[in-house]
């Protein structure tokens, strides 16, 4: 049975309110093992995990047969992260990201954070597709992906060794609505983790979900649990061979729910996997139906390009630049180059012609470097970012439930050095 311990928290004098300053009782969450454990699947449930393996297969089997979808895979993942971001407060726009992803330079923090999550997911399937055992280091090493060039770089890749908690205030954990493990706790409860992920006989999508569940309650790091518990989930699905090639943007159907996602999570750390599996289950099916019409809209959307380009012949450069701009919607002269291996006179005729046919806009980058990007990309994404937003694709099997509180995690300022909440 999942435990309690008990702990005081004493007094911060520097505290900037009276209700801060005074110290308390706070009692701390400890998960069971999962790793030998067997999770019982109803036979309701059972239909809703089939149907959602049926619907992210379908995905991999059709978007794998058109010719010139090898873009959607990058553009899924690019999605998928950034919907992960922005539920952990990380609201960028679509032109935005591809900006700071295309710039190394730009100066937007927050942007810069999406595109590290990018590489953080990105790793997170790279070290799946070798398909051997994930183990602890791998997880830390998605976390130091995702932190070790922004601000809170001190803390990347590093486990925990003070208590962090979600809601309540910024200076204790006293009243806090869930205080994760103690961090003594923290190593043992990721070997475990590790073990569950790396087993072979449970359904990945069940595997998946309970793993990004359990993830949640130990809460091993200080930043960024919620980025890297979502990686985690594409992490065990490529391990098992269900997405070899595209990632279902789950994050997305969870970040238009969001409410009925964080009371997911609450029922499963109060012992109901199934009501959570079954929540994950539907958003898993909603993702993959989103991402394949999504690559329907992408094969429609490069025939439009190609009529207004006059139909060039396959092979020109102008053609192939067309079937690159979804998963590149921001290119210059020697990234084009580069792309399709050509000169710098064919790349910059390629780019002056579907600059004239409004395949492209001129983008303002800096005094000594032109751009181009492709808008229709950015509004593609959007749609498919407002449908899953309308209350016909929400996730809503907990749409009545109890007032839930804000999704910070606090941590101790005294020991880590800064009052702000993080992600």
């Amino acid at each position: 049975m999942p435990q309690y311990r008990r702990s005081r928290w004493l007094p911060e004098p520097g505290a900037p309110t009276k209700v801060a300053r005074v110290g308390g009782w706070y009692e701390a969450f400890i998960p069971d093992p999962i790793a030998p454990r067997d999770f019982h699947l109803d036979s309701a449930l059972v239909q809703e995990v089939v149907a959602a393996e049926k619907a992210v297969q379908t995905l991999q089997e059709r978007a794998a047969t058109v010719v010139g979808l090898e873009s959607l895979a990058p553009l899924l993942l690019r999605t998928e992260s950034n919907a992960s971001s922005r539920i952990e407060g990380l609201r960028v726009g679509q032109r935005r990201l591809a900006r700071a992803a295309f710039d190394p330079g730009v100066r937007d923090r927050v942007a810069r954070e999406v595109v590290n999550n990018i590489h953080a997911m990105e790793k997170a399937v790279q070290q799946a597709r070798a398909y051997r055992p994930l183990n602890a280091d791998d997880i830390v090493a998605m976390h130091r992906t995702l932190l070790e060039s922004t601000g809170a770089h001190r803390i990347a890749g590093v486990v925990r060794t003070t208590q962090n908690w979600i809601g309540g205030n910024d200076w204790n954990p006293i009243g806090a609505a869930y205080v994760p493990p103690p961090p003594d706790c923290v190593p043992e409860l990721l070997r475990d983790l590790a073990a569950f992920v790396s087993r072979d006989d449970i359904p990945a999508i069940v595997q998946a979900g309970i793993a990004h569940a359990q993830f949640e309650l130990i809460h091993p790091f200080a930043d960024g649990n919620g980025r890297i518990g979502r990686c985690l989930i594409h992490a065990v699905l490529t391990r098992r061979g269900v997405t070899p090639r595209f990632v279902p943007p789950v994050s997305l159907v969870l970040a238009a729910g969001a409410r009925s996602y964080i009371a997911g999570l609450t029922s499963y750390r109060e012992g109901d996997s199934t009501a959570w599996l079954s929540l994950f289950a539907s958003a898993m099916a909603i993702a993959a139906e989103q991402a394949l019409l999504m690559a329907e809209e992408i094969i429609d959307q490069r025939r439009q390009w190609l009529a207004a380009t006059g139909h060039p012949r396959r092979d020109s450069s102008a053609a192939r630049l067309i079937m690159r701009l979804i998963d590149n919607p921001i290119v210059d002269t020697a990234s084009v180059q580069r792309m399709l291996g050509v000169s710098h006179e064919a790349a910059r005729l390629a780019l002056l012609r579907l600059e004239e046919t409004g395949v492209l806009r001129s983008l303002s980058t800096s005094r000594y470097r032109r751009a181009w990007a492709a808008n229709d990309v950015f509004r593609l994404v959007e749609a498919v970012e407002n449908r899953l937003a309308s209350p016909s694709q929400a996730i809503t099997s907990f749409a009545e439930a109890r007032p839930l509180p804000p999704r910070r995690a606090r941590r101790a300022p005294s020991r880590l050095g800064t009052h702000r909440a993080p992600r």
